[in-house]
Protein backbone atom coordinates (compact mmCIF):
# COMPACT_ATOMS: atom_id res chain seq x y z
CA UNK A 1 0.00 0.00 0.00
CA UNK A 2 2.92 2.26 0.85
CA UNK A 3 4.21 1.40 -2.71
CA UNK A 4 0.47 2.94 -4.23
CA UNK A 5 0.94 5.86 -1.88
CA UNK A 6 3.95 7.18 -2.79
CA UNK A 7 3.03 6.96 -6.57
CA UNK A 8 0.31 8.56 -6.24
CA UNK A 9 1.81 11.46 -4.53
CA UNK A 10 4.70 11.43 -6.82
CA UNK A 11 2.17 12.41 -9.79
CA UNK A 12 0.01 14.63 -7.74
CA UNK A 13 -2.91 14.32 -9.70
CA UNK A 14 -4.78 10.97 -10.37
CA UNK A 15 -7.81 10.16 -12.50
CA UNK A 16 -10.68 8.85 -9.82
CA UNK A 17 -13.77 7.17 -12.26
CA UNK A 18 -17.28 6.71 -10.72
CA UNK A 19 -20.38 5.31 -12.17
CA UNK A 20 -23.55 7.83 -12.96
CA UNK A 21 -26.56 5.31 -13.69
CA UNK A 22 -24.95 3.60 -16.74
CA UNK A 23 -22.29 6.59 -17.46
CA UNK A 24 -19.52 6.77 -16.54
CA UNK A 25 -17.74 9.68 -14.57
CA UNK A 26 -14.41 10.30 -14.55
CA UNK A 27 -12.31 13.93 -12.84
CA UNK A 28 -9.12 14.76 -11.67
CA UNK A 29 -8.14 14.74 -7.65
CA UNK A 30 -5.10 14.87 -5.70
CA UNK A 31 -5.31 14.32 -2.16
CA UNK A 32 -4.34 10.59 -0.61
CA UNK A 33 -3.50 9.48 2.76
CA UNK A 34 -2.67 6.90 4.78
CA UNK A 35 -4.16 6.74 8.24
CA UNK A 36 -4.73 4.04 10.79
CA UNK A 37 -3.08 1.42 8.11
CA UNK A 38 -5.91 2.64 5.03
CA UNK A 39 -5.40 4.39 1.92
CA UNK A 40 -7.61 7.57 2.15
CA UNK A 41 -8.45 9.85 -0.63
CA UNK A 42 -11.15 13.22 -0.03
CA UNK A 43 -13.60 14.85 -1.44
CA UNK A 44 -16.66 17.33 -0.83
CA UNK A 45 -20.27 15.98 0.19
CA UNK A 46 -21.54 18.68 -2.17
CA UNK A 47 -20.19 17.16 -4.76
CA UNK A 48 -21.57 14.68 -7.64
CA UNK A 49 -18.74 12.68 -7.15
CA UNK A 50 -19.82 11.92 -3.31
CA UNK A 51 -23.18 11.31 -4.29
CA UNK A 52 -22.76 8.71 -6.84
CA UNK A 53 -19.97 6.72 -4.62
CA UNK A 54 -22.78 6.75 -2.27
CA UNK A 55 -25.35 4.99 -5.25
CA UNK A 56 -22.11 2.68 -6.26
CA UNK A 57 -19.16 2.58 -4.11
CA UNK A 58 -17.58 0.79 -6.87
CA UNK A 59 -14.86 2.54 -7.65
CA UNK A 60 -11.20 3.09 -9.70
CA UNK A 61 -8.34 5.39 -9.93
CA UNK A 62 -5.70 5.71 -12.24
CA UNK A 63 -2.71 7.53 -12.52
CA UNK A 64 0.53 8.07 -14.94
CA UNK A 65 3.88 9.18 -14.27
CA UNK A 66 5.48 9.66 -17.84
CA UNK A 67 6.48 5.68 -17.82
CA UNK A 68 4.25 3.77 -15.66
CA UNK A 69 0.92 3.70 -15.00
CA UNK A 70 -0.95 2.54 -11.95
CA UNK A 71 -4.79 1.35 -11.95
CA UNK A 72 -6.39 0.84 -8.36
CA UNK A 73 -9.98 -0.95 -8.43
CA UNK A 74 -11.43 -0.49 -4.94
CA UNK A 75 -14.74 -0.33 -2.97
CA UNK A 76 -14.71 3.46 -1.05
CA UNK A 77 -15.87 3.21 1.96
CA UNK A 78 -17.13 6.63 4.09
CA UNK A 79 -15.06 7.46 7.61
CA UNK A 80 -17.28 9.88 9.33
CA UNK A 81 -14.84 10.68 12.33
CA UNK A 82 -13.32 13.56 12.76
CA UNK A 83 -10.02 12.45 13.14
CA UNK A 84 -10.12 10.61 10.27
CA UNK A 85 -11.16 13.98 8.24
CA UNK A 86 -8.91 16.20 10.26
CA UNK A 87 -5.78 13.78 8.82
CA UNK A 88 -5.77 14.42 5.87
CA UNK A 89 -6.74 17.89 6.14
CA UNK A 90 -3.46 18.21 7.94
CA UNK A 91 -1.63 16.83 5.41
CA UNK A 92 -3.08 18.85 2.92
CA UNK A 93 -3.51 22.81 4.53
CA UNK A 94 -3.85 24.06 0.94
CA UNK A 95 -8.05 23.00 1.71
CA UNK A 96 -8.76 24.44 4.63
CA UNK A 97 -9.53 27.82 3.32
CA UNK A 98 -12.25 25.27 1.07
CA UNK A 99 -13.14 22.47 3.80
CA UNK A 100 -13.03 22.25 7.35
CA UNK A 101 -13.08 18.90 9.80
CA UNK A 102 -16.56 20.48 10.96
CA UNK A 103 -18.14 21.52 8.01
CA UNK A 104 -20.48 18.74 7.21
CA UNK A 105 -19.10 18.84 3.54
CA UNK A 106 -15.83 17.42 4.03
CA UNK A 107 -15.82 13.56 3.00
CA UNK A 108 -13.05 10.97 3.92
CA UNK A 109 -13.21 7.90 2.37
CA UNK A 110 -10.62 4.49 2.48
CA UNK A 111 -10.23 1.72 0.21
CA UNK A 112 -11.63 -1.21 0.02
CA UNK A 113 -10.54 -4.58 -1.05
CA UNK A 114 -8.30 -2.71 -3.43
CA UNK A 115 -6.69 -4.83 -6.05
CA UNK A 116 -3.53 -1.85 -7.68
CA UNK A 117 -1.62 -2.78 -11.16
CA UNK A 118 0.95 -1.20 -11.91
CA UNK A 119 2.13 -1.32 -16.13
CA UNK A 120 4.89 0.24 -18.55
CA UNK A 121 5.04 -0.52 -21.96
CA UNK A 122 7.25 -3.61 -22.60
CA UNK A 123 7.67 -4.18 -18.32
CA UNK A 124 5.95 -7.22 -16.55
CA UNK A 125 2.76 -5.74 -14.50
CA UNK A 126 3.25 -5.96 -10.44
CA UNK A 127 -0.06 -6.41 -8.87
CA UNK A 128 -0.75 -5.21 -5.32
CA UNK A 129 -3.45 -6.01 -3.06
CA UNK A 130 -4.67 -4.41 -0.15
Amino acid sequence: MREVYDFLKKCQTYYLATADGDQPRVRPFGTVDIFEGKLYIQTGKAKDVSRQIKANPKIEICAFDGDTWLRIQAVAVEDDRREARLHILDAYPQLKDRYSPDDGNTQVLYLKGATAKFESFGGNPKVITF
